[in-house]
């Protein structure tokens, strides 16, 4: 899809510059975008919806916990102020100056971490060492180390932390005879022992919660990954799916399509079986084509016709005797009841390889062969050859196809050429298996 711009438009700077291309790429839901197709960077890629989610969050600024650890730290520091009367240094402009600038930092917890939990840190340790009533102000440290913890900086918590402890134990045991107030006197131990207590407390409620979110964080992106596994899967399955319907329909149309040109004039009564062949071929495809998009518009409704399986098998071998492919078909064991996907995997894989012998093949016979055991279902297609035009078998998404839809199923497919000529194909498909993915994204490596 072209973008018309005549040259005289646009803004100046563009003006003699070629048209820019915009190139539409369809999506699996019927809408469609622009740009890059949806991949990595673009608007629809969850890593960048992540992003984004996580960089609005940081560029919010945390007003309402921050003013009510504001609050706590005001109001608890200027009773605690009270309780100490005489054996702290009363709270002034600077204590509050102090303790402002501990909170205030805490607005840049989400978008600088690491400064937030020093600076608060360092205004703590200024407030102890100015010999201001103990209180809440180690509650703003705590804040900032937890966020910096759960941000995964947790060396510049552990760092901020330690340095906080440390200098408290200088100021409470050695520097108070130099420190304010004059008539302050060593902590007893005891002390430092709850103080450590609360501080591994707050460290490991830290850690916790960041392991948790990492948690989180590794379930949403294996959420997001089976997401785009399932649907890459649908989207493989529906190119299988068109594929093994067009080829093969095709295939007859374009054989009869010849049948009936040579014959037009010669024998038009065959050239009208032809035709008819033709429109019957053509109906049938579109059907299909059709059921296959019915997903697509409403991925949630069940399909309205019947998946095709072993059961369509005699139309198959109608359609190919009306190409002029003669198809003999025996079954080894008695056919039970087969599991929907293996037997629609069954149908495509004669389909693909009878569709295969139509068109690369100088043979106009085929036998096939099912196999029906208790571990599983053997295919078996062959034809004499010789191989006619391309390569013989079939090349390209034909036979890729074929492995993926028996892979997908716990199954293994091979084909070759025959020592005396001609072309094979066999398949092993497990009844009792479920499908996996990642055997289907596996082979789809393989194709060309």
């Amino acid at each position: 899809m072209e973008e018309q711009r005549s040259e005289g438009s646009g803004p100046p700077w563009e003006q003699g510059r070629p048209p820019r291309r915009r190139w539409a790429h369809a999506r699996t839901d019927g809408s469609r975008w622009f740009g890059r197709g949806g991949g990595p960077g673009s608007r629809d890629d969850p890593r960048r919806r992540q992003a984004v989610t996580r960089g609005r969050s940081a560029a919010r600024l945390p007003w309402r916990s921050t003013v009510l650890v504001g609050a706590v730290v005001m109001i608890g520091s200027s009773v605690a102020a009270r309780g100490q009367l005489g054996e702290r240094v009363p709270l002034d402009v600077f204590a509050r100056v102090l303790l402002l600038v501990a909170v205030a930092v805490l607005l840049l917890r989400h978008r600088r971490p690491v400064l937030t939990v020093f600076v608060s840190s360092a205004a703590a340790m200024i407030y102890l060492a100015a010999g201001y009533p103990y209180g809440p102000v180690f509650l703003a440290v705590a804040v900032g180390c937890f966020s910096a913890i759960v941000a995964g900086h947790r060396r510049a918590a552990w760092v901020a932390v330690a340095m906080v402890w440390v200098g408290h134990l200088l100021v409470a045991h050695w520097l108070y005879r130099r420190l304010p107030p004059g008539s302050d006197s060593a902590a007893p131990w005891g002390q430092e022992l709850v103080i450590a207590a609360w501080v591994v407390a707050i460290l490991a409620a830290a850690e916790f919660a960041r392991v948790r979110r990492e948690q989180w964080a590794a379930q949403r992106a294996e959420r997001d990954a089976a997401e785009r596994r399932r649907a890459d899967e649908e989207r493989l399955r529906i190119a299988r799916e068109l594929h093994d319907v067009l080829a093969h329909s095709i295939s007859v149309i374009n054989v009869q399509a010849g049948v009936g040109l040579a014959l037009l004039d010669s024998d038009p009564e065959q050239a009208r079986t032809a035709l008819t062949t033709i429109k019957a071929a053509s109906k049938e495809a579109l059907g299909e084509v059709r059921q296959v998009l019915d997903t697509l518009r409403a991925p949630g409704d069940a399909p309205r016709a019947p998946a095709p399986g072993l059961d369509r098998l005699p139309e198959l071998v109608d359609q190919a005797a009306s190409a002029g492919l003669t198809v003999t078909v025996e079954t080894d064991g008695a056919r039970g009841s087969i599991p929907p996907g293996t037997d629609l995997a069954a149908f495509r894989i004669v389909q693909e390889a009878l569709t295969n012998v139509v068109r690369h093949s100088g043979s106009r016979t085929a036998r096939v062969r099912i196999g029906c055991r208790a571990e599983g279902l053997r295919l078996l297609v062959d034809d004499d050859g010789p191989a006619t035009g391309g390569e013989a078998g079939g090349s390209g998404n034909g036979l890729a196809g074929m492995r993926e839809r028996a892979a997908a199923l716990g199954g293994s497919i091979e084909a070759g050429p025959r020592p005396d000529g001609g072309f094979r194909v066999v398949a092993g498909l497990p009844l009792h298996s479920a499908p996996t993915v990642e055997n289907a994204q596996n082979t789809n490596e393989e194709r060309p």
